[in-house]
């Protein structure tokens, strides 16, 4: 990724190994090596890769760096799932019925799902970002569920412990937004819609959500300040729970680090994020006094990914032929890529993250809407169509969601091209080169008056006019 733009804008770049991750940026020997040699006082893990990795927090701790983000133990902690449960049940936070600790065998398996009841979730212990989880609707499926399941979670984790909670039918996925000074205290910096989902991984975030009023806001962002509390946390975080139908909300888990669809949040706070995890790291605690910033307004982000919605997302590599970002007030592009740039095929095909706010939800999504429509990226395949189609979908714009969206109102069908539309756009563009050619002339009618342009013109180009 020597070509990549944070490369070329960094005022010092440092190689740490070739394309492939294992050999660069999970190579944890090399980046803390190559910090020490450039004698970084800290690093930021971002949100991937070693982001929450306790083994490189230990070690920066070991080398004298600092780590911006949570202790090593707390990281350790939340990152096992059955202890984040744990922490979440001393801390009064409500949990989905399930197993209090893993289930070792199929057999425990078996008689586990009996007892909490079909449909249940088969979960990885060590499992996170929509990995290592299974859905099973009933006893017929589990066998097969847990030996794939349990094999993905060995793979992925190199820990194949597992456990079982209900399924929630339809739920929303709803996530907490905290800041934690390491001092004891914490702020809620409000929630994030992120319920339209592909396979557990989010394409759209709003906040705040359509479904809270300013009660449930209250006890949401109070229960996640309450689980952090619990683990001594310190950084940024976030609290992800799951919603009913009733608005009932259970807790999921916590991901240590920054979220990807932070933008949002800073969009309705006007808090800089990064800078509040930075000055947290140096000690030096929050930017603000007593209350963090009320939120203000709307914001909505979709995440521009390399793959063609059309035939199942699948992923697409090349190179950028043409990108023009939509532009104008309270429209933020967070990009890293520009004409002639080479998509690599070594790392996550997340192109752009497009942000906008408005005063309310429907400014918003209109606001989105324009953009993605503004928004060109040619040469490779891209999901702009997708996101296009979703923010004018009626229910989207209702407010009703929930992860099964796409499953409920999805099809690659959604994204052919309208004929008529189509047709329409070829005829102006075939009379907007006769015009340029000077051919045309427009007869005058009878009485004087000028016949309509799209008459005479369909007329001259042998089409017949409706």
């Amino acid at each position: 990724d020597r070509t990549a733009l944070h490369v070329l804008m960094a005022d010092e770049a440092y190689p740490i190994g070739p394309g492939p991750s294992r050999e660069s940026y999970l190579d944890l020997e090399r980046v803390i090596e190559t910090a020490q040699r450039v004698r970084a006082d800290a690093i930021h893990p971002g949100y991937g890769f070693f982001a929450e990795s306790a083994a490189f927090a230990r070690a920066c701790e070991a080398a004298g760096i600092v780590f911006i983000g949570p202790a090593p133990e707390t990281i350790e902690a939340l990152g096992d799932k059955l202890a984040a449960r744990e922490a979440a049940r001393a801390a009064g936070v409500p949990l989905v019925p399930g197993t209090p600790g893993p289930v070792d065998s199929l057999a425990a398996a078996r008689a586990a799902a009996k007892t909490i009841g079909y449909p249940v979730m088969l979960k990885a212990a060590a499992g996170g970002g929509g990995k290592g989880m299974r859905m099973v609707r009933a006893a017929r499926q589990l066998d097969a569920a847990w030996t794939l399941t349990r094999g993905e979670a060995a793979a992925a984790f190199g820990d194949d412990r597992m456990y079982l909670e209900r399924a929630i039918e339809r739920p929303r996925h709803i996530e907490a937004q905290i800041l934690a000074d390491g001092r004891g205290r914490v702020v809620f910096l409000g929630e994030r819609e992120c319920s339209v989902q592909r396979r557990h991984q989010k394409l759209l975030e709003e906040t705040p959500s359509p479904l809270f009023d300013a009660r449930r806001r209250a006890a949401f962002g109070a229960a996640a300040c309450r689980i952090a509390k619990q683990v001594g946390y310190r950084g940024a975080g976030t609290v992800e729970f799951i919603v009913d139908a009733r608005g009932a909300f259970y807790f999921l888990e916590v991901n240590t680090r920054l979220q990807v669809e932070h933008p949002v949040t800073e969009m309705v706070t006007g808090l800089d994020l990064v800078a509040e995890q930075v000055r947290i790291a140096e000690g030096r605690g929050f930017s603000f006094g007593a209350r963090p910033p009320a939120p203000r307004g709307w914001a909505m982000e979709t995440r521009i990914i390399a793959e063609d919605p059309a035939r199942q997302f699948m992923p697409s590599v090349g190179r950028i032929e043409r990108v023009r970002f939509p532009q104008g007030p309270g429209v933020r592009n967070d990009a890293g890529v520009y004409r002639g740039y080479e998509i690599p095929i070594y790392y996550d095909s997340l192109l752009a993250k497009l942000v906008v706010w408005g005063e309310d939800r429907e400014r918003a999504r209109k606001r989105l809407a324009r953009a993605l429509r503004e928004f060109v990226l040619e040469g490779v395949h891209t999901n702009i169509a997708f996101h296009r189609w979703l923010v004018e979908h009626p229910e989207f714009a209702a407010g009703r969601l929930s992860t099964g969206f796409l499953d409920e109102h999805f099809t690659a069908e959604a994204l052919a091209p309208n004929r008529e539309a189509t047709a329409v756009a070829l005829l102006a563009a075939a009379l907007h080169a006769r015009e340029e050619r000077g051919r045309v002339t427009l007869p005058a009618a009878a009485n004087g008056a000028r016949r309509s342009r799209w008459s005479t013109e369909t007329r001259r180009i042998g089409r017949p006019v409706r």
